[in-house]
């Protein structure tokens, strides 16, 4: 198995890990307050990656950062961390999580033309015959569906999926030029980006107060969906291209729909599975390369 397609894979099993985040993600936001449960979320998974590398002794990687790698991770974790997230997890508290999972496929779209202009990466015209397919798809599952009472949660949303593809094409930058460990690009923007989500979730929100399953559920998403995914992901990154790597996260749909349906009985009629399987072929055409 070539490197490529062990990170294909590798990439495929962090999605599913990601999609399994939803549906605890939903249960938890029934008593945690939307931007400081993401905020204890990747605190969280930060500090578990520091006690790892300080009992792996691996802190001479941090220390080992040149002042433009900090500040190119800073950003990164703001981006990535403080606002993609916070604008998801606010967003899930407002919409059923397949209404979210699939709006937040129009990604690949900024992702494909942010790579196009600043990565060098081709465009064919089986990707962009993939991108017809994802609007046609989200065109057939909102058909006639009121979307007044959830502007908010769609606008916020829309906000997730831009500021999400600038994300992956500046974390491809990053993961491309593989001068920094991947563990500590994980530790670093989750750490960065969580002290702004849980301040500013605190101060608009307040305090959250958890109970046993609260914890629980911050504690299992912190290690295993963020520590251990994103660290995963970042590998993956070093071999795949931007829009590879958008269109493998957005499988999550199909998983997230099936999830939803089992865990949280978010039930979908006949139109909206239609709807899913058309972005599926869409997003399967988006990965297809010239060769």
């Amino acid at each position: 198995m070539d490197k490529k397609l062990k990170s294909v894979w590798l990439a495929l099993f962090v999605t599913f890990l990601w999609s399994t985040s939803w549906v605890l993600i939903k249960v938890g936001l029934v008593d945690i307050p939307a931007l400081p449960f993401a905020g204890l979320r990747y605190l969280f998974a930060s500090l578990f990656l520091f006690i790892y590398m300080l009992a792996s002794k691996k802190m001479h990687l941090i220390s080992s950062l040149s002042k433009q790698q900090w500040k190119t991770l800073l950003i990164y974790g703001f981006v990535l961390i403080t606002l993609t997230q916070g604008a998801q997890f606010l967003a899930l508290s407002m919409l059923p999580a397949v209404t979210l999972s699939l709006f937040l496929n129009m990604s690949p779209i900024f992702v494909l033309f942010l790579g196009y202009f600043f990565l060098n990466e081709t465009i064919n015209r089986v990707q962009l015959f993939g991108i017809i397919l994802f609007f046609l798809g989200i065109i057939i599952y909102f058909y006639q569906v009121d979307l007044g009472n959830n502007l908010q949660g769609l606008l916020l949303a829309t906000f997730g999926v831009f500021i999400n593809a600038i994300a992956a094409v500046y974390g491809r930058s990053i993961n491309a030029k593989k001068d920094i460990d991947p563990m500590v690009i994980t530790m670093v923007i989750t750490g960065f980006g969580s002290i702004f989500l849980l301040l500013g979730g605190i101060a608009i929100q307040g305090v959250p107060v958890l109970n046993f399953q609260g914890w629980l559920i911050v504690g299992w998403l912190a290690a295993v969906n963020t520590a251990l995914a994103f660290t995963l992901w970042n590998v993956a990154l070093r071999e795949l291209k931007a829009v590879e790597a958008n269109t493998i996260n957005n499988t999550m749909l199909i998983q997230i729909a099936l999830l939803a349906a089992i865990f949280l009985n978010e039930s979908l009629s006949a139109r909206q599975w239609l709807a899913i399987a058309v972005v599926a072929v869409g997003v399967w055409l988006v990965q297809l390369r010239k060769n």
